[in-house]
């Protein structure tokens, strides 16, 4: 099957609540991502090896990777927290050295979904998009960003993610 736009990812404009994520964390930039030296897959191991997979919510069945606090726009500084959804009144009791949390304000987003594939082909296939279109189109917010990955029927060989972006 050939077709032009297959490696394009699907894109709409969803309002979403508040939420909070609490989860493992790291500082970080695009740039130092681009290196061998990149602290997001270790990140992604120690979100494995912590057994907080085991602990999502019956409401949510998803694990997160939220971008966060961001110093200024794609080519600054910003925190990654991979985890899972809580609930606001759990949030302030669970907090420790080892999870950080945060908190995501209301917001609309413009959300682009994957293709089905690979994981490690199209999360970086659709941040490339991501990070194109928004030269040239609506203006982020840079008030907090999340990939949602769905376990309910996850396979890290061929699945679909949902990449948030924060807009005006």
């Amino acid at each position: 099957m050939s077709n032009s736009n297959q490696n394009q990812s699907e894109r709409f404009i969803e309002v979403r609540p508040a939420m909070s994520i609490q989860g493992v964390g790291v500082r970080t930039t695009n740039e130092a991502e681009a290196g061998p030296q990149g602290k997001i897959p270790p990140l992604w191991d120690r979100y494995f090896q912590s057994g907080l997979q085991t602990q999502l919510s019956e409401k949510d069945q998803a694990i997160y990777a939220l971008y966060t606090d961001y110093e200024s726009d794609a080519s600054g500084e910003y925190t990654l927290i991979i985890g899972n959804r809580i609930e606001e009144d759990v949030a302030a009791a669970a907090s420790s050295e080892e999870l950080k949390q945060a908190s995501v304000p209301a917001a609309k987003y413009m959300v682009f979904r994957t293709r089905c594939g690979p994981l490690t082909e199209i999360v970086p296939e659709v941040w490339y998009e991501i990070w194109s279109y928004f030269q040239s189109a609506e203006q982020r917010t840079y008030t907090g960003d999340y990939e949602r990955y769905d376990m309910r029927q996850f396979d890290p060989a061929n699945t679909v993610v949902d990449v948030y972006i924060a807009i005006e």
